[in-house]
């Protein structure tokens, strides 16, 4: 079915959804000092040298102030088993650190813990992009294990297939 894009957003939604990612928590601190965090699927890989990487953020995200404000965050790549670490960066709660085991990164940064990967950024920039900001980091450590990929794909989440993964 083909639709002009500026015709109906969810229907763009349900088209760009076809394109499966990973699923990330990224985090950071707020101006008070207290842990903020979020699940995205907007990751990406920008550069190897320097290292950088992207993720964005809609502008009418109540956390965007800290994402700006900070000038770090951490993203963790999610493994299979975490669902319900995505679900709860994703519901619309007051504290979404209430209860989890974390530690401080770099710059305080809140990390997580048992992630697939894990990269702890510096902002490199901040660049407004419709209703949302683009944000490029400059990963100044990182951290990965092996494991299996949360997967998200047509607003699901999945995994990828089994004997794909085997090396």
């Amino acid at each position: 079915m083909s639709h002009p894009a500026a015709a109906d957003p969810r229907e763009l939604r349900h088209a760009l959804g076809r394109f499966a990612t990973g699923v990330t928590v990224i985090t950071t601190l707020d101006a008070a000092g207290r842990p903020v965090g979020l699940t995205a699927n907007s990751f990406a890989a920008v550069s190897l040298d320097p290292p950088l990487v992207s993720w964005s953020l809609a502008t009418r995200a109540r956390s965007l102030a800290a994402f700006l404000a900070t000038g770090r965050f951490a993203i963790h790549i999610l493994d299979a088993t975490q669902e319900a670490l995505s679900q709860r960066f994703a519901a619309p709660v007051e504290d979404r650190f209430a209860g989890l085991d974390w530690e401080t990164g770099i710059g305080g940064a809140p990390l997580l813990r048992d992630c697939l990967a894990r990269l702890e950024c510096s902002t490199h920039q901040a660049i407004a992009a419709g209703d949302h900001v683009l944000f490029l980091g400059a990963v100044q450590r990182f951290h990965y294990q092996e494991g299996a990929p949360l997967v998200f794909f047509a607003s699901r989440y999945g995994l990828p297939a089994p004997d794909r993964l085997a090396a």
